[in-house]
């Protein structure tokens, strides 16, 4: 793809009918450090604004399930069942009777150790199921020595899901009260890749002996992969400030959404090796960012921190489904011109923290409005579902 400019170097170290960041208070986060509001949902029968052009949001939302405290990511089993994190009691739901009008949770277990503070907390989840047919629930969260990957053997049917004995796949990964990374996804490859923030700390992004700043590549067993970029080392890319946002399209290209800080928030095309230029460049070289062009990366897309604060992102028929914080928006990306994006939902449902694709093609998407930072509507937070339009 022309928009691809990248520099290398050897680094240091589903069947249902339905369907995490933020920083700090204060200058420089990419967050509103004033709680924004969250607005009662929208009738059942309102339509998507006539003067949304380009992508669609497609049909009217529809709310899976209510009452949600500090969600963060969904993921499905292979069975079609929803799992949600709740970042500061460290607790898994799985959603049953989904796709009807009484959709409720069950607690289906809690990650012992986790450290909830700022933003930290259990965040990002994952599954996938190995060769021998078990499958395992991946699950990124903060503990009294920092940040880590683990995974859990899921066991028992729909409806009675628990959890096996943790395995711990990382950890140590740099924590702090914000900048804390924390999307998990398994790209096309088979791999684990993982977001990991710089934990307030800028410069460490930059040192390549520092998990800090960076994406992470690992085996689902959480081995280096041989073909990393260094192969002794887990770091796929490097100078990110916060990305909370993973998602690969249909030919393979992976996309991050990242955090910044008082100017540009972005969209990126990640390459192996690559170096996105955190502290050194904030946004498009040239476009009125911080830092010169000395190599690194451009992003395709770079929004106002105050009109977006990007997290999940979910692609899907060729688009890329953005949900963003601050700015309330989803946002819709055509990955054929990613410089280009369209607006969708602009303030009925405040601050948006992930996005889905469900096993039938329908989208999730999570609100994130009862995590200290927003308005809470009655049933917030919810899990919103929509399908796409043409």
């Amino acid at each position: 793809m022309s928009h691809r400019r990248t520099t290398r170097c050897a680094l240091g170290l589903a069947a249902i009918a339905l369907l995490a960041g933020c920083v700090s208070p204060g200058s420089g986060t990419g967050e509103d450090p004033t709680p924004a509001g969250s607005p009662s949902p929208p009738a059942a029968d309102r339509t998507v604004p006539a003067n949304d052009t380009g992508p669609r949001a497609g049909s009217t939302p529809q709310t899976v399930v209510g009452g949600l405290d500090a969600p963060w990511s969904v993921a499905f089993t292979s069975h079609g069942t929803a799992l949600v994190s709740q970042r500061d009691d460290g607790t898994i739901l799985e959603l049953t009777g989904a796709g009807t009008e009484g959709a409720g949770t069950r607690e289906v277990g809690t990650v012992e150790g986790v450290a909830h503070g700022g933003e930290g907390g259990l965040l990002g989840l994952a599954v996938r199921t190995d060769d021998a047919g078990r499958e395992w629930l991946y699950a990124y969260s903060t503990a009294a020595a920092g940040n880590r990957i683990q995974r859990f053997e899921l066991t028992g049917d729909a409806g009675g899901l628990g959890l096996g004995t943790a395995q711990t796949l990382i950890e140590g990964l740099p924590a702090a009260g914000n900048h804390n990374g924390g999307r998990i996804a398994f790209g096309p490859d088979g791999m684990l890749y993982a977001g990991v923030g710089d934990a307030g700390h800028p410069a460490s992004a930059q040192d390549l002996g520092s998990p800090a700043g960076k994406i992470l590549r690992l085996t689902p067993d959480g081995e280096v992969p041989g073909d990393n970029p260094d192969p002794g080392s887990p770091v796929y890319s490097y100078g990110h400030r916060n990305v909370q946002g993973l998602a690969w399209d249909e030919d393979g290209t992976m996309f991050a959404t990242e955090f910044g800080q008082n100017t540009w928030d972005e969209l990126n095309v990640i390459e192996p090796g690559g170096n996105y230029g955190w502290p050194e460049v904030e946004g498009i070289t040239g476009s009125g960012g911080t830092g010169a062009a000395g190599g690194f990366v451009d992003p395709v897309q770079q929004w106002s921190p105050s009109q977006a604060s990007p997290s999940g992102m979910a692609a899907l028929d060729g688009t890329l489904y953005i949900a963003n914080l601050r700015g309330q928006v989803l946002r819709a990306v055509p990955v054929e011109d990613p410089g280009t994006s369209t607006t969708h939902w602009a303030g009925e449902y405040g601050r948006l923290r992930d996005t889905v694709v469900a096993p039938d093609g329908a989208v999730w998407v999570l609100t994130n409005n009862t995590d200290g930072r927003g308005r809470p509507s009655e049933g917030d937070d919810r899990i919103l579902v929509f399908t796409p339009g043409p």
